[in-house]
């Protein structure tokens, strides 16, 4: 398991100690629990810097937030287990393939003697990528990380002698994009390892007559429960919570573009529905969010679940869009100096891109890369000096992009735990549903209290009993509305919390 709360790092001068804070820690009582990026380098708009305290420039980014941090378990039969997830996962590195084959191969793939694995979705692939990588494009490029533990999964970069570039590192998805890209491609997702983006790919030979060509890429294939459903629940306050990871969405974007420094800064002094502790989204955390059933082309919306809403756009060609919205996580390059200059983000409208057409040059704007891309921008600058974009696909530069704010609930400090001596707290069968829910607690001695949290960590019921001797009771509780809950039992002798799923 790797540990990032305490990290010696360079700088000009000296060493820096990076102390983070802590966040949602336990993965346990998630059924969408999100690890941790790996990132534990602070940054400012261009440079590596000390870790900035409260009120300073560019506090609040993701090396300041210690999450559920990543944890591998190697297996010894070429396989391994994401302990956060619960996913086991092939270790070894694939041929590359087309995406057909990718899918079919998943049938007959026998690795460590299992006979159950299926090409991972793009929320379950995209949850091993690490952001302690370094992005290798460019001219002679240095510091060269993969965006993938190493330890733990075998990995190769492109085969530069072959004609491939070094960044031609891609792994197929499962999931199809819901439109097209490349103006006409039939589109899968997939991450590259090597660059640390998510993009979409075509999935079936494309391009003019005598020069169809059919892209190839990794495959590493997944067994276990599926991961990445949402839960969400409208709090009825401008936020959502999402039950299955515990974190609280900000609903609605405030419809202003930032920069890079100035979407933290944005963040930092939000207050909304009684909480002042909201912050930029990681790019797990704000990926997780992404609804790829949804697209400008299929639906007429934007790329994430009808709860929250999304400020319409005029996009760079004229049309009606929607934006991209930054995280708090540094894009970093692979490069000997100023390596922080840019910041991921996620598109939940179209990933657009300039591209030259030949043979007279002429640049067309279309979608590259599909709604639920994660590319990155310029922390700061002037998007006019970009007018084709940046990058082989001439990707949008915008600079100015949107935030939408997110919290940790806090439903992890009042996840179940044991009591001591001889407390204890459980739910009668036969409850809970809306119309009552009876628990039952033990107590040695004393007064005893239970209060009831919702999913974000609020208090909505106490309930009061007394115990007398070696005693036993029942406590009603009538809840408002279905969802997670956690009654916690306060006595002299401790406490003890138990999850209550209310059911309709």
């Amino acid at each position: 398991m790797k540990v990032h709360s305490l990290k010696w790092f360079g700088l000009a001068g000296g060493l820096i100690l990076l102390v983070v804070l802590t966040i949602a820690t336990d993965s346990e009582g998630y059924t969408y629990p999100i690890p941790d990026t790996d990132q534990s380098i602070c940054y400012d708009s261009l440079n590596v810097i000390a870790p900035p305290s409260a009120g300073e420039a560019f506090h609040g980014q993701d090396a300041q937030f210690q999450g559920i941090q990543p944890s591998y378990q190697n297996n010894g039969d070429g396989t391994v287990t994401d302990l956060n997830t619960g996913l086991m996962w092939q270790q070894g590195l694939s041929d590359k393939m087309s995406w057909a084959a990718a899918v079919a191969g998943a049938g007959t793939c026998t690795t460590g003697g299992y006979s159950d694995w299926r090409l991972p979705t793009i929320k379950e692939l995209y949850s091993l990528i690490l952001f302690s990588g370094t992005d290798p494009s460019g001219p002679n490029p240095v510091n060269l990380f993969p965006f993938i533990d190493t330890d733990y999964f075998e990995f190769e970069y492109g085969d530069t002698l072959s004609g491939e570039r070094l960044i031609d590192a891609q792994y197929w998805s499962s999931t199809v994009y819901q439109g097209l890209t490349m103006m006409g491609d039939s589109t899968a997702f997939g991450v590259n390892f090597a660059d640390g983006r998510i993009k979409g790919y075509p999935r079936v030979a494309g391009g003019p007559p005598g020069r169809s060509f059919l892209m190839t890429a990794f495959v590493r294939y997944v067994r276990g429960n599926p991961y990445g459903e949402n839960q969400y629940q409208d709090n009825g306050d401008g936020t959502v919570t999402d039950v299955a990871t515990g974190l609280m969405w900000q609903q609605t974007d405030d419809g202003v573009g930032r920069n890079w420094q100035e979407a933290l800064d944005y963040s930092e002094n939000l207050t909304l529905a009684g909480y002042d502790d909201w912050r930029l989204p990681n790019t797990h955390e704000l990926q997780s969010i992404v609804d790829y059933t949804r697209s400008v082309q299929e639906t007429n919306s934007p790329a994430i679940d009808p709860v929250f809403s999304c400020t319409h756009i005029t996009d760079e060609g004229g049309n009606p869009n929607y934006g991209f919205y930054w995280t708090g996580t540094t894009h970093a390059a692979a490069v000997a100096s100023g390596s922080g200059g840019f910041a991921a983000y996620v598109c939940f409208g179209e990933g657009l891109g300039w591209l030259c057409m030949l043979p007279d040059s002429t640049y067309v704007l279309t979608d590259v890369h599909g709604a639920g891309a994660q590319r990155s921008d310029p922390k700061t600058g002037d998007p006019a000096q970009y007018p084709h974009g940046h990058g082989p696909q001439g990707d949008v530069v915008r600079v100015y992009n949107f935030a939408r704010c997110v919290r940790d609930t806090g439903v992890s400090g009042v996840s179940e735990e044991e009591g001591g001596g001889n407390i204890s707290l459980s739910v009668l069968s036969g409850s809970p549903s809306c119309s009552s829910v009876t628990l039952f607690y033990t107590s040695p001695y004393g007064n005893v209290q239970i209060e009831v949290f919702d999913s974000a960590g609020r208090i909505v019921a106490t309930l009061q009993t007394v115990s007398a001797g070696e005693g036993s009771g029942t406590a009603e509780w009538l809840p408002d509305s279905p969802g997670l809950y956690f009654a916690r039992l306060f006595s002299s002798s401790g406490s003890v919390s138990r999850k209550v799923l209310v059911t309709r």
